[in-house]
């Protein structure tokens, strides 16, 4: 799809046929009613359930609102920029435009702040509970927000540098293809998937060293039982083979086989001891437990607990691995709610890199020609990202699965009694 400044005046740029259009404008508005009721369901799930009520759900109630937005607002205005309208109004039509591009805003900077509140969770837990407070997560919510409003409004904000050319609002006629693809997509988007990358990187490799560290561990502390019941058995034979030749050789004999035996007891109960003073010291060596409201983490050489913590350790038979297998739990728990944060962010890029690239073709590449079905494509694509969240939550996440299924069987048990 090229436009150009005389195309931008005519009668109608898009050439598609108007069943093609009527299709394309369908499919909008299921995409639109999916990506309103997922993510109410996602906002209501975390007011609902208080174990969802954490500092990195706040972030993606943040995202649930912002394709809740997509849904009502953003979608319906770029359906009707898509039939060209509104005509002779550039600053009208450059705010419809610009809402989905805050939005876009929005999202980007509420995934980068979950990635900055897994960082200090898993890497930095000293800090956790000063640093993500409640004030400052509503703190950063409001950044967010704030710099997505910024970021997104810069064409109606310079509104009288945008082209004049247009008597129909369409998007690549009235917006700077260098603000879209140098600002919009280097600065705004590139640079903190990016930071993204890199953050989840760490958080990976971070708890992969800790798993090595615990299987280490556990093994250590496996083997060290069959060493003390080795001595133990060595020990009894040492005190029967005294007794037995005790009993041949007279009271001298005698005495000096009790006194063996008496010995490997001692010798016996002071490896036993040992033995339990060298796993203590084992688990605090690799990494002892804390716990902060949103989630379990690790730090060498100090503990900490909080009963906030929705974290919950099964029992083990083994005294000495009950740490350690508690430890192991809880590390792969994490690994699983990064992988799952890790997923919602990748989803994002896939839906959303297609149309930036796109406008980078039409900047770099002018005269070369991009079919209309391959752009309407990648527009139902990004704004299919907004319906596509609820279901990954529902898939990977546990909590909201557990709650989202008590909330369609709470709604049927107040339903119609046959």
């Amino acid at each position: 799809m090229n436009v150009t400044s005389e195309s931008c005046s005519a009668q109608m740029p898009y050439g598609f046929q108007p069943s093609f259009k009527g299709l394309y404008i369908a499919i909008e508005l299921i995409i639109a009613v999916f990506a309103i009721m997922g993510n109410l369901l996602v906002c209501l799930a975390v007011t609902r359930n208080k174990e969802l009520r954490t500092v990195t759900n706040y972030f993606l109630v943040s995202l649930a609102v912002a394709d809740i937005l997509v849904g009502l607002v953003a979608i319906p205005c770029a359906v009707l920029t898509d039939l060209g309208r509104p005509h002779h109004n550039l600053p009208l039509c450059l705010m419809m435009l610009s809402i989905l591009m805050v939005l876009t805003q929005s999202s980007v900077l509420s995934l980068l702040a979950v990635a900055v509140e897994r960082y200090v969770a898993i890497l930095l837990p000293f800090q956790y509970q000063r640093v993500m407070s409640p004030r400052n997560a509503w703190l950063a919510l409001l950044v967010t927000w704030g710099l997505g409003i910024i970021t997104g409004s810069v064409p109606l904000i310079d509104w009288k540098r945008q082209p004049v050319n247009s008597d129909f609002c369409i998007f690549t006629c009235v917006v700077d293809m260098s603000y879209m693809v140098y600002f919009n997509f280097f600065c705004c988007l590139l640079v903190p998937l990016v930071a993204m990358f890199i953050i989840y990187g760490h958080i990976f490799l971070t708890i992969r060293r800790q798993l090595r560290r615990i299987a280490v561990a556990r093994a250590a502390a496996r083997d060290r039982p069959a060493a003390g019941n080795g001595s133990s058995g060595t020990g009894t034979e040492d005190s029967g083979g005294s007794s037995a030749r005790g009993s041949k050789g007279g009271g001298a004999d005698k005495g000096a086989g009790r006194g063996t035996g008496q010995q490997s007891k001692e010798m016996n109960s002071r490896c036993k001891t040992e033995g339990r003073v060298l796993n203590r010291a084992e688990e605090s060596s690799f990494g002892s437990l804390i716990e902060t409201n949103t989630t379990t983490v690790f730090q060498s050489g100090f503990s900490m607990a909080s009963a906030s913590s929705t974290s919950s350790a099964p029992a083990y038979p083994r005294p000495g691995e009950s740490n350690l297998a508690r430890s192991n739990a809880r590390t792969r728990h994490e690994l699983r709610k990064a992988i799952s944060l890790f997923l919602v962010l990748f989803l994002f890029m896939v839906c959303w890199m297609p149309i930036h690239l796109i406008n980078c073709v039409l900047l770099f590449f002018p005269h070369c020609k991009v079919p209309m079905t391959i752009t309407l494509a990648t527009i139902l694509l990004s704004h299919a990202n907004s319906a596509l969240n609820p279901i990954l939550y529902a898939y990977k996440m546990r909590s909201f699965r557990r709650t989202l299924i008590g909330m369609w069987r709470g709604m049927w048990r107040f339903g119609p009694k046959r």
